[in-house]
């Protein structure tokens, strides 16, 4: 039997661009064809998906025409109740068979595997979830491990399927340990990392096939099975660049972003005079959000790049909408201990524009630039190219000092300023950057504060 798989992964709510994946898969579906989630579709940046509790998400899928979707870790972001509410609501089976809660039960809406019947041929469609490690406790998750569920799984499924597809959000690497080490897995459809295939490629006698990311390609494999045997007969990525948009799909898109304004636009309270932003210069806006961290963390220091921000907020209501907009990332409030000379190199480092234009690029960054650092509890002298003295609580930075540090994972990690990687002892927070600074804001004491220069010229 023929038959056809078109497949996505790692779309992270580029509906854009998904809407013309839509129409592609309109012209090329026949009555031979299943259509694949491998995960990350729904990126909790969107406005949509905020707004309706992910339900746009389901929506978007089901106009589609997909078959089923991989929980993937941005599926997971907005907390467990979030992603029960999806996988209880959806049509389409929302796969993970590793992923649980934290007393390891299963998830409501959440499907182990599921049998798909294509004209007979029988699917066993199982789907796995990638280790994000400690991001994956404070989202309210566990993980198994994925060969042993995944064995599981086929062992429970035994004769009752032809063909057995695993649905990884796990990356490549893991993909070919499992087509190594479960040789009844036929066909691996991927995700996770971001990797555009030219062609499929067999491992042990399976097949993997990964289509990048952000909505940009349209997977297409195409098969012969027999004997419950699968052969490529086609194995090809198409770029969905010049293609049309969908208009069933920009209607969802339109409907579920009026529903999302109404209910993130409620005013939450009021907020006395403009917190303006900036990228490289040192802004109000973000010595809120390093001033806030150091309350909530207790640090000796806090550091903070203006990255994280998209942008200022004037003076009068603030609502959801307006803080999704400024910090839209799912970035957590980190501590972490590091010495004094690290923290210099990267304080010294943000005096050159090219660090702080440089391309944010990293992991749960939503924004564009790397951006200015910004400090609490600490007061630098430069001369605008060099640092002369840094002061943390009045006294002078010792660069063989151990200081504790409130910031966020993106820089704990090292991302754009390098140094910063050199911390130990981390510790994160479970909540979001956008939620402290809901707190924050509605503070008039930081807001005040927020306005006093920790970066002096001289």
């Amino acid at each position: 039997m023929r038959l056809n798989i078109l497949h996505t992964n790692d779309i992270h709510s580029n509906f854009e661009n998904f809407s013309k994946i839509a129409n592609k898969i309109k012209e090329l579906k026949d009555e031979n064809t299943i259509v694949l989630d491998a995960g990350d579709f729904a990126d909790f940046r969107s406005m949509e998906l905020q707004g309706t509790n992910g339900i746009a998400a389901l929506e978007l899928l089901e106009s589609a025409g997909y078959d089923a979707i991989a929980v993937g870790n941005n599926e997971t972001f907005n907390g467990i109740e979030t992603l029960i509410n999806m996988a209880s609501n959806s049509k389409i089976p929302f796969l993970s068979c590793n992923l649980f809660d934290l007393k390891l039960n299963a998830i409501k809406g959440v499907r182990r595997s599921y049998i798909l019947n294509k004209n007979g041929l029988r699917i066993l469609l199982i789907g796995t979830s990638p280790d994000i490690g400690p991001f994956n406790e404070l989202g309210g998750y566990k993980l198994k491990d994925y060969i042993e569920v995944i064995k599981e799984e086929i062992a429970l499924n035994y004769g009752k399927y032809d063909l057995c597809l695993v649905l990884s959000h796990l990356g490549m690497k893991k993909d070919k340990e499992i087509a190594e080490k479960v040789d009844e897995v036929d066909v691996i459809i991927g995700g996770h990392f971001h990797i555009l295939m030219e062609k499929p490629e067999i491992v042990n006698g399976t097949i993997i096939f990964t289509s990048g990311c952000y909505g940009e390609n349209l997977g297409v494999l195409r098969l012969e099975v027999n004997n419950n045997k699968a052969e490529i007969i086609e194995g090809k990525n198409i770029n969905i660049s010049n293609c049309e948009k969908c208009d069933d799909i920009i209607k969802v898109l339109k409907e579920n972003k009026e529903k999302a304004i109404d209910k993130l636009s409620e005013p939450l309270y009021d907020l006395e005079r403009d917190l303006w932003h900036d990228v490289v210069e040192e802004n109000p806006m973000t010595n809120l959000l390093v001033d806030a961290l150091v309350d909530v963390l207790k640090c000796d220091v806090g550091i903070i790049n203006s990255g994280v921000i998209n942008g200022g907020i004037r003076k009068g209501k603030v609502t959801l909408k307006k803080l999704l907009e400024i910090c839209p990332s799912p970035l957590n409030p980190t501590s972490f201990q590091i010495e004094g000379k690290y923290l210099r190199e990267a304080l010294q480092n943000s005096l050159d524009t090219d660090y702080c234009y440089a391309n944010g690029m990293g992991p749960g960054f939503r924004g564009k630039y790397v951006g200015r650092l910004h400090v609490s509890n600490a007061i630098i002298k430069h001369n605008g190219r060099t640092i002369i003295e840094v002061f943390i609580n009045g006294e002078k930075l010792e660069d063989d000092r151990l200081y504790t540090v409130a910031s966020c994972d993106y820089l704990q990690r090292g991302t754009g300023y390098s140094s910063l990687s050199n911390y130990k002892n981390e510790k994160y927070n479970h909540e979001y950057l956008r939620e402290t600074l809901r707190e924050y804001i509605a503070k008039k004491e930081f807001v005040e504060k927020a306005f006093v220069d920790r970066w002096i010229l001289v």
